[in-house]
């Protein structure tokens, strides 16, 4: 940071001051004084330039009231920002609470005890409460609406001090005596404050000041110390917090006054004075630390006694009470920022965030992006990168740290481009306090020692540079030297990076390189120079002071140098010949010129021109040809770049006022001296003088300035020389084609479009009846909308195909943007198929896909995209026509069997006699029965038309469930899809022999030779001869059961005694259980002993369960005989003559008429008059016809 006083006011009758306070909010200052006086002032800018904003705009006081009210000298001023209240007090005591009103403040509120006075006033963080301590010890909490919360006397204390910490839970109360005692915000006792600056100090000490930052403007980094204590004797200890055992300890070395942290906790100031070295005079000093005790600045005040600080809230001026003066101190801050290919890089604090936001802001299109950086130490720019500099993550893995386990490095160094994507980081061991980088290296230097990074990017280098590359060996990517040692170049490969460098006396404190050089400066003033890529030390210069900024011109050979003091010097690295005779002095090497300017704090040289430089000095920025100053400029910009005569400017301070929206109006262009002077000659005096004129002051952007004026005037001649001397060889040619062109309409309209005036341009050609040269500048530009408005406005026929190219890069246009709606018509006007496909996809419009298939002309090469486009969304009979139209059969079947299309797949394959269908399918299906998916193996077989592979798998399932006792509805189930699946293999097998078979046979024909098929292939015959049987058993189980609990108990009994014939599919004691049940119920004893006597002798059954059924029957025919009651009918009447009459599966009864029912899928029988009721047949469930 740079700091310099930049105005003082004047306290009126020379009162002086006691106390000054800047309000942070509204920019109100407040100071008291001797003799009641308080002040409050408010400082504005009043300008009508916009370009003039910031610290470089003129300030007046807006406000200047004299506030009374007050007896004695007033002490104690202190704000409350959020309620726009001032609380001041006075030697006597008195309290005063002022308020705005408007525009001038009023008492509000007054308060005394009469018994003490106030020492120190404090408002918490969010202008609640306030603490007020007295000299005698009382203490008082009060709330913002005047009223008390809490009081208390605090015994045998004499009290100082007062402050809040940032959540308002605690007080830190500051003794007479320099304790610091710690209480709750309700007033009882926590602790002693340990004091740890105080050791080895001597003598009463007296506590100067107490600050707790609140963290409202975020921190610097996490965990970052923000309570500052101060002491008289110029002891201070900064702590993370208020019991913090390790605080950072400063000793100032000055007797100190006040202390002050600025908005966002990165800079604290102690105010006070420092005897000079004779011991006699003491002189006024402001000194500024950073939150971890480095020095930044010393500001010497003018006065004899200084007695307060005070931050602007956006701390960018600093004002001091000094006897009865108020001195104002402008600040320009060290922001980490940088300027890469047009793009700004800033970085800044959030509250509610604890990394730091970098923001790479794009000036040209106004775009920015953000990138959240952990502990960000800097951010260096050169060409079209950046690196940021940060201390390393621990909980991040670090891909490139060498000795990772050992000695993980601590900080890292991330390149990036100008939109922030990181293309490569380093790991180092280097504490990077200063970084540097050229076209090819980083530079980073820690106090003690300086690494070298040859970083790659994927760009292009030019030959002379990739030699320059390529000579520094493949492991002298990275280097590392101490300063102390004397590296001797291109075998010298520094030290091994992992090792921790010695410290050194004379440490480093600031760096600069160009491509082959690298200046280093120590704080002893001696500066190295250095050869670059390979490192050998050339040099050594001695300076007075310590160098606090350098830069090297484009050609190395002068180097700027600015000192902690502001001071910049120029320092001539290589001997310059004088170009007039000797008459000067020959500037031997290293001899610093005469030159010298004060209060400098940015300076940047020409990219161009090794003798122009733009610095800024307080609010003014001057440019410098060969030491001569131009007139300056009003501004407080920081210089981004300056090449072509013109030095790009970005207003930091206003871009920090509201980092998320960073306004072009902050970025500003400076045309220096030559370049506004030869623009005013061009326009008022003519392009002779002019060119007189820039002959003298030669400069490509002068003569390209001439050459664009001498080509509005058509003056060719001069034009061309210009274009030379600049060295634009497009230039030469374009004025070359001019002088070809007879009309001067049309060189007056080529120029139109050379200088970007398309629209102008355009009219004159119209004007001249040449629609195609229009068309064509327009094609050059890609306006294709022009292009197609111009195709179709003229008269008589337009090109065809180039309305189809403007019609397709319309489309292109709208397809860039997923404008997917408005690309459909003119890809269809422009007949683009490809693209036309690609926009029915992305919009979903499959019928227009598929009408596109149907379009296209067979083995098309879009084909096989849209089929492709078809199988990802599932469409599969689509995209086996695309893939059928292109000749691609094998593609088809692939995605048929991508998509469980089985059937669709085998029955493919059979057209294109495709043999490894048949492998893929057992495959599959033998994978699905690993993973036991025995259903989904079935389903496959039957999508693939393999019906008795799939009979097969499903009997094997319903014997399974039969016999783990499932429900007998869902065994049927599964026995009649098996059965149906083994009716589907017939009807199959039939149709394969009529499709073979050629010439009129009859049905019976085939069905005899589908049988003899089946004979031959089919190696389970029962399963094809009895695929019913299953499905019967437990039909007629089920029946049984139906009537017997509907009360048609003798239906039951004879269904029950059909289902004897199927022992082989229901276990038997199913069966004669349900018989006997059934029987019974009928009062059929004699069938019922029957059923019993076959139990008892089951072998399935054990012993015990034998004798239960002989414990029930010996029951049952104790009470009844075992004779049937009703004569049945033998059961040879289910004899028919013509041999087994069939059962009606309604009824479970034999059919004893001629005509009865058959069902057309299962042939199963049943009496006309009941399946009458019926819709489905009761077996097999298919429609009764």
């Amino acid at each position: 940071m740079f700091i310099y006083l930049s105005k003082k006011i004047a306290i009126p009758n020379n009162i002086h001051l006691k106390c000054v306070s800047w309000n942070k909010d509204q920019g109100f200052i407040a100071c008291g004084g001797d003799d009641a006086l308080l002040k409050v002032l408010k400082l504005e800018t009043q300008t009508d330039d916009a370009r003039l904003k910031g610290l470089a705009a003129p300030s007046n006081l807006s406000m200047n009231q004299t506030l009374e009210g007050h007896i004695g000298a007033v002490q104690v001023v202190t704000w409350n920002e959020q309620y726009k209240k001032l609380t001041t007090s006075d030697e006597t005591g008195l309290i005063i609470v002022w308020m705005l009103y408007k525009g001038a403040w009023y008492e509000e509120m007054i308060n005394n005890r009469n018994k003490s006075v106030v020492r120190s006033m404090s408002w918490n963080a969010d202008g609640q409460k306030i603490c007020i301590v007295y000299e005698d010890g009382a203490v008082i909490v009060g709330s913002v609406d005047g009223n008390r919360i809490w009081g208390k006397e605090l015994k045998g204390s004499q009290l100082a001090h007062v402050a809040w910490s940032p959540d308002s839970k605690i007080l830190l109360f500051g003794m007479a005596n320099g304790e610091v005692h710690i209480y709750d915000n309700q007033g009882n006792f926590i602790m002693k404050m340990t004091i740890i600056c105080l050791t080895m100090a001597t003598g009463a000490v007296s506590i100067a000041g107490i600050h707790w930052y609140a963290g409202t403007g975020g921190y610097v980094e996490p965990d970052c110390p923000c309570l500052a204590i101060c002491y008289d004797n110029g002891r201070c200890q900064i702590m993370r917090y208020e019991n913090d055992e390790n605080p950072v300890c400063i000793d100032t070395l000055m007797n100190v006054v006040s202390i002050q942290w600025n908005h966002c906790g990165s800079v604290l100031a102690v105010a006070g004075s420092l005897r000079s070295l004779n011991k006699e005079k003491e002189f006024n000093v402001i000194q500024f630390y950073t939150p971890f005790g480095e020095h930044l600045r010393t500001l010497k005040v003018p006065g004899k006694q200084m007695s307060g600080v005070a931050w602007e809230g956006g701390g960018l001026r600093i004002g001091l009470a000094v006897d009865s003066y108020i001195y104002f101190a402008n600040i320009r801050p060290d922001y980490k920022w940088g300027y890469c290919c047009s793009t700004v890089v800033y970085a800044y604090t959030k509250p509610e965030r604890q990394e730091y936001c970098v923001v790479f802001w794009d000036t040209k299109n106004n775009e920015k992006c953000v990138k959240y950086v952990k502990s960000l130490m800097s951010i260096t720019t050169s060409g079209d990168f950046c690196i940021l500099a940060s201390k390393a993550d621990e909980t991040q893995p670090q891909e490139n740290a060498g000795l990772e386990a050992v000695n993980p490095a601590r900080y890292v160094l991330i390149l990036c481009n100008s939109i922030g994507t990181p293309l490569d980081s380093k790991y180092i061991n280097i504490d990077p306090l200063f970084v540097t980088m050229t076209k090819t290296h980083v530079i980073a230097a820690s106090k003690d020692a300086f690494y070298l990074w040859q970083y790659r990017v994927a760009k292009k280098l030019t030959a002379l540079e990739i030699n320059q590359v390529s000579r520094t060996k493949k492991g002298g990517r990275e280097r590392a030297y101490h300063i102390d040692s004397n590296p001797s170049g291109a075998n010298d490969l520094g030290s091994n990076l992992e090792k921790d460098f010695a410290a050194t006396r004379d440490p480093i404190c600031c760096i600069t390189a160009t491509d082959k050089t690298l200046m280093v400066g120590r704080e002893s003033g001696i500066i190295h120079r250095y050869s670059l890529p390979n490192v050998t030390l050339i040099q050594k210069y001695t300076m007075n002071n310590r160098a606090y900024y350098m830069s090297l011109n484009c050609n190395s050979s002068r180097l700027a140098i600015i000192d902690i003091a502001g001071v910049l010097t120029l320092l001539n690295l290589e001997a310059r010949s004088t170009p007039d005779d000797g008459t000067r002095d020959q500037a031997s090497v290293g001899d610093p010129s005469k030159f010298e300017r004060k209060d400098v704090w940015d300076m940047k040289w020409a990219n161009d021109n090794p003798d122009l430089f733009a610095m800024m000095e307080k609010t003014r920025m001057y440019v410098f040809r060969n030491l001569d100053p131009e007139e300056p400029i009003q501004t407080s910009g920081y210089i981004c770049s300056f090449e072509d005569l013109e030095i790009k400017s970005v207003l930091l301070d206003e871009i920090m006022k509201d980092p998320e929206r960073p306004n072009k109006d902050n970025l500003i262009n400076f045309e220096i001296r030559s370049l506004r002077d030869s623009r005013a000659l061009i326009e008022k005096v003519g392009i002779e003088d002019a060119s007189q004129f820039i002959e003298d002051n030669p400069h490509p952007r002068l003569w390209r300035l001439l050459a664009e004026a001498a080509l509005q005037k058509l003056d060719l001649k001069t034009a061309e020389q210009a274009f030379v001397r600049c060295k634009d060889y497009q230039g030469i040619e374009f004025v070359k084609r001019l002088g070809n062109l007879q009309s001067e309409p049309m060189k007056q309209a080529e120029v139109a479009a050379y200088f970007g005036r398309f629209e102008e341009a355009d009219r004159m050609y119209l004007d001249m009846d040449r629609r195609d040269l229009a068309i064509s500048l327009r094609i050059k530009l890609g306006d294709w909308f022009k292009v197609q408005h111009l195709l179709k406005s003229g008269s008589g026929d337009c090109d065809d195909a180039l309305l189809k190219q403007a019609y397709n890069a319309i489309g292109d246009y709208y397809a860039d943007r997923q404008k997917w709606i408005s690309v459909v018509k003119f890809y269809i006007e422009g007949r683009n198929q490809e693209r036309l496909a690609e926009c029915y996809y992305m919009l979903e419009d499959y019928e227009g896909l598929e009408k596109l298939t149907t379009d296209l002309p067979e083995n098309h090469k879009l084909l096989p995209e849209i089929g492709q486009m078809f199988a990802t969304v599932g469409m599969c009979e689509q995209a086996v026509n695309a893939y059928l139209k292109c000749n691609q059969p094998k593609a088809a079947i692939d995605t048929c069997v991508h998509l469980n299309q089985w059937n669709k797949a085998v029955e493919l394959a059979r057209t294109h006699n495709m043999k490894e269908i048949k492998s893929l399918l057992s495959k599959y299906a033998s994978h699905l029965l690993e993973k036991n998916k025995t259903l989904e193996a079935v389903e496959l077989y039957r999508k693939a038309h393999h019906f008795l592979d799939a009979a097969k798998l499903m009997f094997k399932i319903a014997d399974e469930e039969a016999k783990k006792r499932s429900r007998p509805l869902r065994v049927k189930k599964l026995y009649v899809l098996a059965a149906q699946l083994v009716e589907n293999y017939h009807e199959q097998v039939k149709t394969s022999q009529q499709s073979k078979a050629k010439g009129k046979k009859s049905e019976a024909t085939f069905a005899l030779a589908g049988l003899l098929e089946e004979d031959a292939t089919s190696s389970d015959s029962r399963i094809v001869d009895n695929a019913w049987r299953g499905a019967e058993a437990y039909h007629f189980f089920l029946l049984a059961q139906r009537q017997l609990y509907a009360g048609y108990m003798d239906n039951a009994m004879r269904t029950a005694l059909h289902l004897r014939e199927y022992e082989d599919v229901i276990p038997a004691v199913e069966i004669y259980s349900l018989l006997a049940t059934c029987s019974v119920a009928s009062r059929a004893f004699g069938t019922c002993s029957k059923a019993f006597i076959k139990l008892e002798s089951l072998e399935s059954l054990s012993p015990q369960e034998q004798q239960l059924y002989e414990d029930l029957a010996l029951e049952i025919f104790t009470k009844h005989p075992p004779k049937d009651t009703r004569v049945m009918e033998p059961s040879s009447s289910s004899e028919g003559p013509e041999g087994k009459l069939p059962t009606c599966i309604v009824t479970g009864l034999p059919i004893q008429e001629y005509q009865f029912w058959m069902c057309s899928v299962c042939k199963h029988c049943a009496m006309e008059q009941e399946i009458s009721k019926y819709n489905c047949c009761p077996l097999c469930h298919s429609p009764v016809a």
